[in-house]
C-alpha cells in the first residue's frame, strides 16, 4: 500500500487532575533518563522518594485550574489538528496523534503502526525547539521500540522546525490578535533547562560568552538556547519589533543552575522599574498547557501586578490556529519528497 503514516508526538499530560493520575505521569515524566540526566541511583532516589511525592499534589491543584470540560488543552488541541489533517490530506495519508508520557501512548501507536503496511514514515515531535529532554527522548524511545521490527519503510525524523516560516507565521499572527504597540514590552518566554544539558552540546564553549543570543550560529539546530534566541529573533522580525522591543527569559526552573535570565524574576523587576503593560509569547510550546495558562497566564500574571504591574497578556499558543494546521501540512508534504 502506498500510504504514509505520520506521527505526531507532544510531550503528554495526565489522564485526569486526580492526584493519582498526576502522580503516574510525573512517575513516568521524570524517570526519562533524558528528563534528569543524574546518575541512575541518584535520579531514582530524587524522583521516586522526593519529587513526585512531594510534587504530586501541588501539580495537581495546578492540572484542576488547567482543566476545562474539554480536559486537558494540550490532549484536546493535539486531538482537534491531528483530525484536521486527516481531511485535508486524504486517504495517501494515516495521522496518529501521540504523546510521549500518558495517552495516546506513543509505544501503542507505534505498535498499530508495525501492524500495517507503510510505504514511509514521519516522525514529528511538536517541539520548535530540539532538546535532548524533548525531541531526543522521542528518537531514542522510537528506535527502541522499532529496533525488534522485521521490515522497516523509509523513516523520516524531523529534529527541529524553529526557523521553519510556517511556523514563525503562525506564532506572529497569534501575536498580531493584539495592539502590539499598545504593550510596553514584549517577553519570549521560553522553557528552560539546567546549564549543564545545555553545556554538554559544546563543551568547547562558554554559553556566558556565546553570541547566540543576536546571532544565528552553525551549531544553533541543536543548541536548545541558540535556538530559543533564533525563534524570537524571527519572530519579532516577522512582527516589525525593534530590539529595544523586546525580550527573553526562560521559565520553569527547578533550581537556580537552569537557563537564564528567568522569567519570573524578569517581570518582577520589570514591574518595579514601571513596566506597566507586556505581552508575553511561550514559543517553546505549540498548544497551551500547565506552563502557558497556569504558570503565565496565571502565576506571572499575579506576580507581575504584585510588583506594579497592570497587565500581562498571555498570547495564546498555537493550538487550533488555520495558519499553524496550514504549516503542519506544508511540514509534512516537505517531508513526504
Amino acid at each position: 500500500m502506498n500510504k504514509t503514516a505520520v506521527i505526531l508526538v507532544n510531550l503528554g499530560t495526565p489522564n485526569s487532575p486526580k492526584l493519582s493520575d498526576v502522580r503516574r505521569y510525573l512517575f513516568q515524566f521524570l524517570n526519562d533518563r533524558r528528563v534528569i540526566d543524574l546518575p541512575w541511583l541518584l535520579q531514582k532516589i530524587l524522583v521516586n522518594l522526593i519529587i513526585v511525592p512531594f510534587r504530586a499534589p501541588g501539580s495537581t491543584k495546578l492540572y484542576k485550574r488547567l482543566w476545562s470540560e474539554k480536559g486537558s488543552p494540550l490532549l484536546y488541541y493535539s486531538e482537534y489538528v491531528a483530525e484536521e489533517l486527516k481531511t485535508r490530506m486524504g486517504e495517501r495519508y494515516t495521522i496518529f496523534n501521540a504523546m510521549r508520557y500518558g495517552n495516546p501512548d506513543l509505544k501503542m501507536i507505534l505498535k498499530l503502526v508495525e501492524k500495517q503496511t507503510f510505504k514511509k514514515i514521519i516522525i514529528l515531535p511538536l517541539f520548535p525547539q530540539y532538546a535532548s529532554a524533548t525531541t531526543g527522548s522521542v528518537f531514542e524511545l522510537m528506535m527502541k521500540q522499532m529496533s525488534s521490527w522485521k521490515t522497516f519503510p523509509d523513516i523520516q525524523m524531523l529534529s527541529s522546525f524553529q526557523d521553519h516560516p510556517a511556523f514563525i507565521n503562525a506564532f506572529a499572527a497569534q501575536g498580531e490578535k493584539y495592539d502590539v504597540a499598545s504593550y510596553d514590552h514584549v517577553l519570549f518566554s521560553f522553557h528552560g533547562l539546567p546549564m549543564r544539558q545545555i553545556n554538554k552540546l559544546h563543551p568547547d564553549k562558554n554559553c556566558k560568552n556565546c553570541s547566540c543570543p543576536t546571532e544565528t550560529l552553525p551549531e544553533g539546530k541543536l543548541c536548545y538556547m541558540a535556538a530559543c534566541y533564533e525563534t524570537a529573533r524571527l519572530i519579532a522580525d516577522k512582527m516589525g519589533l525593534a530590539t529595544t522591543r523586546y525580550s527573553v527569559s526562560f521559565q520553569s526552573r527547578l533550581d537556580n543552575n537552569w537557563m537564564s535570565p528567568f522569567t519570573d524574576k524578569v517581570l518582577t523587576e520589570m514591574a518595579k522599574n514601571g513596566t506597566k503593560r507586556i505581552l508575553v509569547f511561550a514559543p517553546s510550546f505549540v498548544a497551551d498547557c500547565l506552563e502557558t495558562k497556569v504558570e503565565i497566564d496565571y502565576e506571572y500574571g499575579e506576580l507581575f501586578k504584585e510588583h506594579g504591574g497592570e497587565h500581562l497578556q498571555m498570547v495564546e499558543s498555537l493550538n487550533d490556529n488555520k495558519a499553524w494546521i496550514d504549516g503542519l501540512e506544508q511540514l509534512i508534504t516537505e517531508m513526504s519528497h
